[in-house]
């Protein structure tokens, strides 16, 4: 298929970058460093052998949310999107941004987002799962109540915001003790992120904000093939799921939240997913530099799937959500 869109695609600053390292083995590190810093060279050959018409770029994991100083994390946040606004300048048919946002400073935050969209020209945000803060003890999930400010006006400003993935803190992750093969894309990064999505559901936030509307990585981070029991296990027993909001957690999901495909090209579980959330809420993307483009096209482009359901997939849906 000609004209894809993608929107799960990475880019790194040169201090950024180690923040990638422990996600290829020190043989590829060169190879994926290399992938990190390039957007206009062997990305764009990469887009054009493969279909791929636009793709909308973020700064890579974890970066801005790791780092625990409000000021440090607002400047990265800036600089960083300062540059990929320069980047998206020189060839805007073919890279739109997502902003990178300080998430440990709720206003400064919605502060950057709306510089970012409305005078950098940005579609939408990407941040990396929850933030660090000094002075606090443990991980800032995104449905705790400072939050709904930064919230309102990314409702205001009507653009998407992709929860993207990061590994647990080290005080949270006994589970993978002595299994440290299911940190990152293998588990840990789903599980996480599945998590920090169903707080969000459940808090309430999507009654207050209703038309927000979030994005998931990796086919949905496990959740079209979860979602049914989240509301209906033991159903016989007289106390069902207590939370703040008023409906059940699938409503949300398949009101307030779009999946892409990326780093997760198998047409058994893209099925499942358009059967559970619907073929208007699902995106196409790779996952590159740490997925490989020609993986993600040659899949997709010959999925067994209806060729509308693949036209929306792959470009129609995402020019809808980021108004391109």
């Amino acid at each position: 298929m000609q004209g894809k869109i993608a929107l799960e695609e990475h880019f790194a600053l040169e201090e950024t970058l180690k923040d990638s390292a422990g996600f290829a083995p020190a043989d590829d590190w060169v190879e994926l460093k290399g992938r990190l810093l390039d957007i206009q060279e062997r990305r764009l050959r990469e887009m054009d052998a493969n279909g791929i018409e636009l793709m909308l770029l973020s700064l890579n994991a974890p970066a801005v949310q790791a780092i625990p100083d409000r000021g440090r994390a607002t400047e990265l946040s800036q600089r960083a999107n300062d540059y990929l606004a320069e980047q998206v300048a020189r060839r805007p048919q073919r890279f739109q941004g997502l902003a990178a946002l300080p998430m440990q400073d709720p206003d400064a935050a919605a502060r950057e987002l709306d510089r970012c969209v409305t005078s950098l020209g940005f579609r939408g945000a990407l941040v990396n799962g929850f933030s660090e803060l000094a002075g606090t003890d443990g991980a800032l999930y995104y449905d705790r109540r400072e939050f709904w400010p930064f919230w309102s006006e990314v409702e205001r400003l009507d653009v998407p915001f992709y929860l993207h993935p990061r590994n647990p803190l080290a005080k949270d992750a006994a589970i993978y003790e002595g299994h440290r093969w299911l940190m990152g894309p293998t588990w840990a990064f789903g599980q996480e992120t599945a998590v920090h999505a169903l707080r969000l559901m459940g808090s309430g936030l999507f009654d207050a904000y209703p038309r927000l509307q979030i994005i998931l990585g990796h086919m949905g981070e496990g959740l079209p093939y979860s979602i049914w029991r989240v509301d209906n296990h033991n159903k016989w027993m007289r106390a069902q799921n207590v939370y703040p909001a008023k409906r059940k957690i699938a409503d949300y999901f398949r009101e307030n939240f779009y999946i892409t495909t990326s780093g997760n090209f198998r047409t058994q579980a893209l099925i499942d997913a358009m059967l559970e959330i619907g073929a208007d809420r699902i995106l196409f993307s790779a996952d590159w530099p740490f997925e490989n483009i020609d993986h993600a096209a040659a899949w997709f482009d010959v999925a067994t799937i209806a060729e509308g359901d693949r036209f929306k997939i792959g470009r129609e849906n995402a020019r809808t959500l980021f108004k391109l």
